[in-house]
């Protein structure tokens, strides 16, 4: 589920976006004004901001000057003019893209979707700002790097990538360790524990995610239930 920041001077817009976002799996943050915004940007990881030219005190220009000095987040600016000026402003002080209201639904989550993929490498997972990197052998969440073992590595990496999809302990052993493996479950169970106690001490929700399927194994789900 990818993390959004709405960022508008009015309660009824920000509503009616985080409406039109909900049922496509986003999942919303709405800041009033600039300075909620800023506070929301530098605490923790988002995927993405739509944010609005016209509000008092600071407007989005200004705020995506603010932005940029210290994250590289994709920007989508919303506003009401069309002015080919206001565009190219916008895009020179460094917004990703542009859409002006009332916007079509269909094109902003068009526009919303293509951003976002040319953002993801297609060797990373990522899980509400935990971020699995296989080209970088790092697990990561926000700006803390989890230390993991080799095969810690690979197998929350399998798990992401196979996620909802229960797994044995056999099949996590030929998959991890090989068909020729001696490994026994038990090994499984270790690295499950260890694991999941590296990945809670960085803060991200690990036991909403990693889950033991009682009987059977363990399986991933990317939303937590």
């Amino acid at each position: 589920m990818q993390k959004v920041l709405l960022v508008d001077d009015e309660h009824r817009m920000l509503d009616l976006v985080a409406l039109y976002l909900k049922p496509h799996q986003y999942l919303c943050k709405k800041a009033l004004g600039a300075h909620e915004a800023l506070d929301y940007l530098e605490s923790e990881p988002f995927d993405l901001v739509l944010l609005d030219i016209m509000m008092p005190e600071m407007d989005g220009w200004e705020l995506c000057r603010e932005i940029r000095k210290f994250s590289d987040v994709p920007i989508i600016m919303l506003t009401a003019r069309e002015q080919q000026e206001d565009i190219v402003k916008g895009l020179n002080i460094g917004a990703d893209d542009y859409i002006t209201k009332p916007f079509n639904e269909d094109e902003l989550l068009a526009r919303m979707g293509a951003l976002l993929r040319r953002r993801t490498p297609k060797n990373t997972i990522e899980v509400d700002g935990l971020v699995w990197d296989e080209d970088r052998f790092e697990l990561t969440y926000g700006k803390h790097i989890i230390k993991l073992t080799p095969k810690e590595f690979l197998m929350v990496g399998h798990l992401m990538k196979n996620a909802d999809k229960v797994f044995t302990r056999e099949q996590l052993i030929q998959l991890i360790w090989g068909f020729d493996s001696e490994t026994e479950g038990r090994t499984i169970d270790s690295h499950v524990r260890n694991v999941r106690e590296k990945i809670r001490q960085s803060g991200f929700p690990v036991d909403d995610h990693f889950l033991t399927v009682w009987g059977i194994g363990y399986k991933w789900i990317h939303e937590a239930e």
